[in-house]
């Protein structure tokens, strides 16, 4: 018998892992028409026959059912459509960076407007902005001044953003994270 189509053994690409034609190890599938028909169950052998007559490919498009499901259809041109769907999704989708902005329990007031500026900037990206203190030597022993150091500098953004997580302190770093409004 001659085949018009050759055979691929197994071929795994990052959008999907169908095992195609030879590849598929099971005795019998539950068999779905290229056009969607569902056909019943038959015989691995028999299904194969079947797609290269109809000179396309068996897929096992669910292994783990019982019996394993399979389907008949034009594989190339399925991995091109999947590819296209996906490379159209990554176009699609924004990509949010969480950017860190660091303060002290010391510091001054014209410094944190000059952060505060800053953060605005990453803001209106539409980024997210991860605030922390992190507490030096002694400092530690009062996390309230990092408290007010936070408020304060929430009130600074209050117009721009707002809180996602509450200042909590975590080991010697007190962290809130803000989004945009």
């Amino acid at each position: 018998m001659a085949l018009c189509r050759p055979h691929f053994i197994l071929e795994v690409f990052h959008i999907t892992d169908l095992a195609i034609n030879d590849a598929i190890r099971e005795k019998e599938v539950r068999l779905i028409g290229s056009d969607g028909a569902q056909m019943g169950i038959m015989p691995t052998e028999q299904a194969l026959r079947m797609a290269e007559q109809a000179d396309l490919d068996l897929c096992l498009i669910s292994p783990k059912a019982v019996p394993p499901v399979a389907k008949i259809m034009d594989y190339g041109k399925y991995r091109f459509e999947m590819q296209k769907r996906e490379k159209e999704s990554r176009k699609n989708q924004k990509v949010i960076a969480l950017h860190e902005i660091q303060l002290s329990a010391t510091i001054e007031k014209h410094d944190m407007e000059t952060k505060a500026k800053k953060a605005r900037e990453f803001l209106k990206d539409g980024d997210r902005v991860k605030v922390s203190i992190r507490f030096r030597a002694r400092q530690i022993t009062h996390p309230e001044i990092g408290y007010q150091v936070m408020s304060l500098f929430g009130e600074m953004l209050k117009d721009d953003a707002k809180i996602d997580k509450k200042p909590t302190l975590e080991g010697r770093f007190l962290t809130m994270i803000m989004s945009a409004l």
